[in-house]
């Protein structure tokens, strides 16, 4: 007879993005030495290292474009290599120039794309999710050759919060971007997180991610040497931060 007093155990969820001792590379060239990272729903993390220790090199990885040599990628429990197309479903990715269709408007981009991703193109649903990424209601059919960076980026990320992926990857988001865009970035970053997404930006502006992270990840190398976590309401000692960052650079 089946005991129902004791309730059936729930396998946990897995991690919205997890490498563990990747090594990876392209050709003959190995970036990636031994790479561990883990980034969990409702996190924001953000990988900072000088240029050559494989903050790009790890966003492919989890996009599917570099195949390790050995260890484990995993996109909410997918594997990238394996199943490609299925670990992009778990994603969306906004690289440092925000590729979208110039002659398309802002809401013309989101249906396209969102029907090439094979979900739902519900006209008040994307209204609502460009409204939610705070672009203005008259820019909406607006065409996106006209649109600054920080315009295109708010279509990307409406984008994000219509398809409701577990992940979104981020390529330098704040490069080019004034301080009042830059304010308004880490704005609709909060709102991602509170919708339990798993945001893993790679940067080089340390302020910016003091500003929003709730971890941050210096890359050097091809491996993980530090992480440091938000704390207290002056979430990270930027000083600390600044010395940490200026000895990696100096090294290189």
């Amino acid at each position: 007879m089946t005991d129902l007093s004791v309730p059936p155990a729930v396998a946990p969820h897995p991690p919205a993005l997890q490498a563990c001792g990747v090594i990876a590379g392209y050709g003959a060239s190995t970036i990636l030495q031994g790479l561990d990272l883990t980034v969990r729903a409702g996190e924001i993390y953000a990988l900072l290292g000088a240029n050559g220790a494989g903050k790009t090199t790890t966003l492919s990885l989890f996009l599917g474009f570099v195949r390790p040599a050995s260890g484990q990628v995993r996109v909410s429990g997918i594997d990238p290599v394996a199943d490609p197309t299925a670990a992009r479903r778990q994603l969306a990715y906004i690289p440092e120039n925000v590729a979208l269709y110039e002659h398309l408007s802002a809401r013309e981009n989101v249906a396209y794309l969102l029907h090439l991703a094979g979900q739902p193109t519900d006209a008040p649903a994307i209204n609502a999710a460009l409204a939610a990424a705070g672009l203005d209601a008259a820019a909406h059919g607006r065409r996106i050759s006209g649109f600054s960076k920080g315009m295109r980026q708010k279509v990307a990320i409406a984008l994000a919060l219509a398809r409701k992926v577990p992940a979104l990857l981020l390529d330098e988001p704040t490069s080019g971007l004034d301080p009042q865009a830059t304010t308004e970035f880490s704005r609709l970053l909060g709102l991602l997180r509170a919708q339990g997404v798993a945001v893993l930006m790679v940067t080089h502006d340390l302020l910016g991610a003091a500003d929003v992270a709730d971890r941050i990840g210096f890359i050097e190398g091809g491996r993980l040497i530090e992480e440091v976590a938000a704390n207290g309401e002056e979430r990270f000692d930027v000083r600390a931060l600044h010395r940490r960052y200026a000895a990696q650079e100096a090294q290189r």
